[in-house]
């Protein structure tokens, strides 16, 4: 037996009857759901109310074997998952069809996006039906000829072609060292150099045997190597004004700069103000 939580998320527009995945999370201290099957199970929302049931036998993608001195466990075995195990046993009310207005959501907000949205929607109703609101929201009235077909409306409106605008973004992770820089990153003039002091000790010690037939005792001789790299060999390297991406990564791998050096330098340049963009560190 194992105690265990089970969430899912409830679609819009689910139906009663329809089914959903659900995750099962193990609470205590059990190793493993591997065999595991999910007793009924009700799903209660926020308000208290119960919206599905879930019960059947749990996936897990891990495993874990034990023996008396060793343990090897791959993955994650006290997480696992049941397709289609939860069956939805109360919907949401909502009448899609008598909706007058509706408010399209961006994935990702941008104001120029949003115009060209609102843009793409006017020219092909011929008529002012989508204004957007705010970076993150396009109001679309519902035109006189599409009043209670609001599906054809919304089928016809994900036919049309929107270049978003992409923003000049570059994201780091200084605890694994990645760098994600968008396309349009550019870098005024400004000159870069790094170098670190580094400091190396190697410890090798040496043993100390007594001659043969003396009253002598092994020794442990102790042996120090420090060297000294003072980075003489790097440079100053200037970069042109509004250099692109390419020439931003070609020119700091060209003074032989690690990821994680690379972080500080974009921070430094931003801080000088010549990074013409933003950085999300995460």
């Amino acid at each position: 037996m194992a105690a265990v939580m089970v969430t899912a998320d409830l679609p819009a527009f689910g139906r009663r009857g329809s089914r959903i995945d659900v995750t099962v999370s193990a609470l205590g201290d059990a190793k493993s759901l591997q065999g595991g099957t999910l007793l009924v199970t009700p799903l209660m929302g926020a308000s208290g109310e119960i919206y599905a049931v879930a019960q059947g036998s749990v996936a897990i993608a891990g495993f874990q074997a034990e023996g008396a001195a060793a343990t090897l466990t791959r993955g994650v075995p006290t997480v696992g998952r049941i397709a289609n195990g939860a069956l939805i046993e109360q919907e949401i009310d909502f009448q899609f069809k008598d909706t007058r207005s509706v408010h399209l959501a961006l994935r990702n907000p941008d104001l120029t996006t949003g115009k060209r949205i609102a843009s793409a929607i006017n020219d092909y109703m011929a008529a002012n039906t989508a204004e957007p609101t705010d970076p993150s929201t396009v109001n679309l009235t519902i035109p006189k000829n599409f009043k209670g077909n609001m599906v054809q409306l919304l089928t016809e409106i994900e036919q049309l072609r929107v270049d978003p605008d992409q923003v000049a973004r570059v994201v780091v992770d200084e605890r694994s060292g990645v760098i994600v820089m968008g396309k349009d990153v550019r870098v005024s003039t400004v000159a870069i150099a790094q170098g670190n002091l580094t400091i190396s000790v190697n410890e090798q010690p040496l043993v100390s045997q007594p001659d043969a037939f003396s009253n002598g005792q092994t020794t442990i001789v102790p042996r120090t190597t420090i060297q000294v790299d003072q980075g003489g060999t790097n440079k100053l390297a200037v970069l042109k004004d509004s250099v692109t991406l390419k020439e931003l990564v070609d020119g700091l791998n060209a003074l032989g700069i690690g990821p994680r050096d690379i972080i500080s330098i974009l921070q430094a340049i931003k801080a000088a103000g010549a990074l013409q963009a933003d950085i999300v560190v995460m």
